[in-house]
């Protein structure tokens, strides 16, 4: 009995209990060393001498969060408006003649930034809400031994930037934009064209000026201020750790533009060019520039008041905010060209959206309608080559040429929406100037364009837009459908 009751342990069921008890003493400590293992690679993986490249290879998703000496910022939505802080160099001398340039897009309560003035505006005062708020800049005087520079101010302009960034430099801050205060922004296409870029690397995004002379005078490599520019938040906070060298380093350079293009060059980062700013280094008449603007998002406009008013029979005030008109029902596609023809009468039909429609009464290939008409003049007196891209004039080889010389009507009003499209306006506001004879075309003075409502996605591999004459000829008005082109359509015909 005693026998049986010692050997019992060896039964299959006490096999079995013993076994049991050993996996479970084998899983808990399995369980305690992968905590262990856990919470080291936690710790060695946050710890600065251990980080590299192969963090990136996580097993566990996280947040896309990008760490700043500063701040944590979110860099998963997609940038708005919110995301950008302006900066705007200015003059209490000349603000009164300049604000309504500013006036014309800052949007208060959404847009935030300063306008930076060089002494308290008592004449401007009380400050109105519908402009940006604005400060004193800095005392310079330490600078006064590298002020060596042929603009007397451009010490104070440079570090508008600088001064912006410090003012500004919180969470959700991406993009610094520079301005002076006769800069026209069009801030739903800046934000649209910002949102393609990555703002945690270093961005340096501008535009050359329309004047070879001045780019020589100063880099190719430049970004005209007065044009605008967009620094993304580790170039502007860099450009602001450093701006105290860099005016010390180049206290001869021209002015405020050139002394921040090299400093950005000495931080290893070089332009990003966007077309759609424009310095307006031109002088008349810069109707024919407009007409046939780049295939790139209109950015901005400068020196308006150095060239006649955009709209015939209007004040420059009033052009302005005539523009801006169509600027507020679609940016997307102001000053964006399409073209269509007539076949009946090889007529040609090109459409700049917002603003102007050219007719020419003969067949015109897009890529000569892509050339500007040089209605304007070059930025300083008898500099050849002029400009920064090519130009045709208005006349032919052979003299005054009526195909040459289109019939243009001017942007007039915004009749509404109808069928999913918008309906703009075209009239004509002066005669031709094409010889004595009389032409079927002369005698065109109104045009309905009827533009989709959806927004145009401009460049970047994308086409233009097509148009179609959806009206016959009546007796003085016709009707243009923009639409989006057919795939490996043509915008061109057999002359």
């Amino acid at each position: 009995m005693s026998i049986e009751k010692s050997n019992s342990s060896d039964s299959p069921n006490g096999i079995l209990s013993h076994n049991l008890f050993l996996n479970g003493i084998l899983c808990k400590t399995l369980v305690f060393l992968s905590l262990i293992l856990y919470l080291l690679h936690i710790f060695l993986s946050n710890h600065p001498c251990c980080q590299s490249s192969s963090t990136l290879l996580q097993v566990f998703p996280t947040k896309n969060i990008i760490k700043s000496s500063n701040y944590y910022y979110d860099s998963s939505n997609k940038t708005n408006i919110s995301h950008l802080v302006f900066g705007i160099a200015a003059s209490s001398n000349t603000w009164g003649e300049k604000k309504w340039y500013i006036n014309s897009w800052w949007k208060p309560n959404i847009t935030r930034g300063y306008v930076f003035l060089d002494r308290t505006p008592n004449e401007h005062l009380p400050w109105p809400v519908s402009s940006p708020p604005y400060r004193i800049s800095s005392d310079n005087s330490r600078y006064a031994p590298y002020n060596k520079h042929r603009m007397p101010f451009a010490i104070r302009m440079v570090r508008v930037i600088e001064e912006t960034f410090m003012l500004h430099h919180g969470p959700g801050v991406r993009w610094y934009v520079m301005a002076d205060d006769d800069t026209v922004l069009m801030i739903d296409n800046l934000v649209n064209v910002l949102t393609k870029y990555d703002h945690t690397k270093y961005y340096y995004v501008g535009m050359n000026s329309e004047c070879i002379v001045s780019n020589f005078g100063n880099s190719f490599q430049m970004a005209f201020g007065g044009a605008g520019y967009a620094l993304s938040y580790p170039l502007a906070q860099a450009v602001a750790k450093n701006m105290d060298t860099c005016i010390k380093r180049y206290p001869y350079l021209y002015g405020s533009d050139h002394i921040l293009q090299a400093c950005i060059a000495d931080l290893g980062v070089t332009i990003t060019l966007e077309k759609g700013f424009h310095q307006i280094d031109l002088r008349r008449d810069i109707s024919g520039f407009l007409s046939a603007h780049p295939q790139s998002p209109f950015l901005s406009l400068h020196h308006l008041d150095l060239v006649a008013p955009i709209f015939p029979s209007m004040n420059r005030f009033e052009a302005l905010n005539h523009l801006m008109k169509a600027a507020s029902v679609d940016q997307s596609r102001l000053l964006q060209q399409s073209t269509c023809y007539n076949k009946l009468h090889n007529w040609t039909f090109s459409v700049s959206w917002g603003y102007s429609v050219q007719i020419y009464d003969k067949i015109q290939s897009q890529s000569y309608l892509a050339v500007p008409i040089e209605t304007f003049g070059e930025w300083r007196k008898g500099a050849w080559p002029p400009y920064m891209f090519n130009v045709r004039g208005l006349k032919s080889n052979n003299g005054n040429s009526c195909g040459e010389v289109p019939n243009v009507l001017f942007f007039d009003s915004l009749e509404g929406t109808t069928m999913n499209h918008i309906v703009t306006t075209y009239v004509k506001k002066t005669p031709r100037s094409c010889g004595n004879d009389d032409h079927p075309i002369d005698g065109i003075l109104k045009i309905r364009v009827f533009s989709p409502m959806h927004k145009l996605h401009v460049g970047d591999g994308n086409k233009r837009e097509c148009c179609d004459i959806i009206q016959p000829i009546g007796v003085d008005s016709m009707a243009v459908k923009l639409r989006t082109c057919t795939r490996h359509e043509i915008n061109a015909r057999m002359k």
